[in-house]
C-alpha cells in the first residue's frame, strides 16, 4: 500500500478515534458557527480582489504549471506570467484571455456554477470531533452530483473552524470507499484540500489541492494531483465609510 493511501486510512481512524460528545444545545450553537461563516465566505466580494495563483497539475506524470494574475479594475482582468516555467508566448496569452473571458461569461450566464460551501458542507450531518483554545473541528457528509450516485455514502468530510475570526479555515474531503464517477471509471482514492485566509475581514481562498488515484475503462491508470496556491491579495473595490 502507498504512502498516500496510508495517509488517508491514517486519517480516517484519527477521525474515527477522536469524535467527541456534545449536547444538542452546543451541537445547535456548534452549527450556527459554521453557518455564518459560510455567510461571510459567500459575501465577500471576491471580484474586487487582485491577486496571483499558482497553478500545479501533474497527471500520469504529464505535468503542467502556470502562474496567472488577476486584475478587476483592467479591462483584460487576467494575465498570463508564466506557463511551464518560462515567459507566454503571445498566442498563449492572447489564448489565455479568450479561454478566461469565455469562462467569465459562462459563469454570468449561471452556464459554469462555482462549487459553494453550503452545497459541499452537509450542515445537517455537522458534529463535533475537538475543540481547543483555537480551532474548532466537525465533522460532515459530503454528497457531490458532479462524482456521480455511486459517491453517495462514501465520501467525508472536516473542517476547522477560526474561534478569533470566525470563519472556517479549512476544509478536507477524502473518499471511505471505492466508487464510480462514471462508466467504467473508478477511484480508489480521493482527497481534496480548500484552505482559507483572513484579511481585513474577508474571507479567501488560499489553497485548492486534489490528489486522485483509480482505472479508467479498466486498463488505464488514474493518478492525478493539482495545487492552486493563491498570493499577493489586493482590495481594488469601491471603499465604504
Amino acid at each position: 500500500m502507498n504512502k498516500y493511501c496510508l495517509s488517508v486510512l491514517y486519517i480516517a481512524a484519527v477521525f474515527n478515534a477522536v469524535a467527541a460528545p456534545v449536547n444538542d444545545a452546543q451541537l445547535t450553537s456548534l452549527k450556527e458557527k459554521v453557518a455564518a461563516a459560510i455567510v461571510k465566505f459567500e459575501q465577500t466580494p471576491k471580484e474586487d480582489w487582485a491577486f496571483q495563483v499558482s497553478r500545479y497539475e501533474d497527471e500520469e506524470g504529464d505535468v503542467t504549471s502556470s502562474i496567472e494574475q488577476f486584475s478587476p479594475q483592467l479591462t483584460n482582468q487576467w494575465l498570463l506570467k508564466q506557463i511551464n516555467g518560462e515567459k507566454p508566448t503571445e498566442k498563449q496569452s492572447t489564448d489565455f484571455v479568450q479561454k478566461k473571458q469565455k469562462q467569465s461569461k459562462a459563469m454570468k450566464e449561471g452556464e459554469n456554477t462555482q462549487l459553494k460551501l453550503r452545497k459541499l458542507v452537509n450542515q445537517e450531518s455537522l458534529s463535533l470531533i475537538s475543540t481547543n483554545e483555537r480551532h474548532i473541528v466537525m465533522s460532515f457528509n459530503v454528497d457531490l452530483e458532479k462524482l456521480g450516485k455511486d459517491s453517495q455514502g462514501k465520501l467525508q468530510g472536516k473542517l476547522t473552524y477560526h474561534k478569533q475570526d470566525k470563519f472556517i479555515e479549512e476544509i478536507f474531503i477524502w473518499n471511505k470507499a471505492e466508487f464510480s464517477p462514471m462508466l467504467t471509471a473508478n477511484i480508489t482514492d480521493l482527497a481534496i484540500t480548500f484552505s482559507f485566509v483572513h484579511i481585513d475581514g474577508a474571507i479567501l481562498p488560499q489553497q485548492n489541492e486534489m490528489k486522485m488515484k483509480g482505472s479508467f475503462a479498466y486498463f488505464t491508470e488514474i493518478d492525478e494531483s493539482s495545487v492552486d496556491r493563491f498570493s499577493d491579495y489586493h482590495y481594488q473595490g469601491k471603499l465604504t465609510h
